[in-house]
């Protein structure tokens, strides 16, 4: 065959390879980044409720933990993603929940952190409220309004249910409730202390601090001697509180 055609061929084949090459970098480029991504901030509240029983808000995140998705302690979520692990479709629960060894959880199993692990199927324990009713794991949702934001009446959007809580994308201004228990007994809201201090975080006001109070000692007596004579020297701890405080 002509030379000529084999040089034709060869640019139609190297013509038609860039032109795929220049589609899909215009097309990865113009396409809308799937948030969280990273550098951007979201806050979300979580509540744990197993066999009938609201358990306490998880432990602050250990300062200088490494991970982008952390919790304040008083059940808001600070979900700032730092690489792509934790950004977009990875920004999940049961990411969250890995990064920072709170118990555990997956689509079919839970553990509130030191409590009892339970997979669908299993009875509730002795002592629990739903104590030997079968249950499931599932996770609960709502999202705070504007009208929550604007320091109107609160109202929170939805209260969807799904089935795969550790797969749950987070959402911005989110409220979670997940658990254990009977699947036809509904999941409760999050404790209204943490739905205000999402509130709180959201409008840029302080969240509340927990409040903490070290009981006084008894008194103690030392007996010293000085240039007048024995003394007697009494000391009492001082009592330090800590009282709840919101801005705004």
């Amino acid at each position: 065959m002509p030379v000529n055609w084999y040089a034709a061929l060869v640019v139609i084949v190297l013509l038609g390879i860039g032109s795929v090459v220049l589609a899909r970098y215009h097309y990865s480029k113009g396409a809308t980044a799937i948030q969280p991504t990273v550098g951007q901030t979201w806050h979300a509240a979580l509540a744990y409720d197993i066999c009938g029983t609201a358990e306490p808000a998880l432990a602050a995140t250990a300062s200088g933990s490494p991970s982008g998705l952390t919790t304040t302690g008083s059940g808001v979520l600070l979900l700032a993603p730092k690489n792509g692990t934790e950004a977009g479709r990875n920004a999940t629960l049961g990411n969250f929940v890995k990064e920072n060894a709170t118990g555990k959880l997956t689509d079919s199993s839970i553990q509130y952190p030191g409590g009892v692990v339970y997979e669908n199927g299993q009875k509730c324990a002795k002592g629990t409220p739903d104590a030997g009713q079968v249950g499931v794991v599932r996770a609960r949702t709502w999202t705070l309004s504007a009208a929550a934001q604007s320091g109107s009446e609160e109202k929170l959007l939805g209260g969807e249910y799904t089935s795969k809580p550790a797969s749950l994308r987070f959402k911005n201004r989110q409220l979670i409730t997940v658990g254990f228990g009977p699947a036809s007994k509904p999941l409760p809201k999050v404790p209204a202390s943490t739905e205000l201090a999402l509130v709180q975080v959201v409008e840029g006001t302080t969240a509340p601090l927990t409040t903490t109070t070290t009981a006084p000692t008894a008194p103690t007596t030392t007996p010293t001697t000085g240039a007048s004579g024995p003394t007697t020297t009494t000391t009492t701890a001082s009592t330090t509180t800590t009282t709840a405080k919101s801005s705004g």
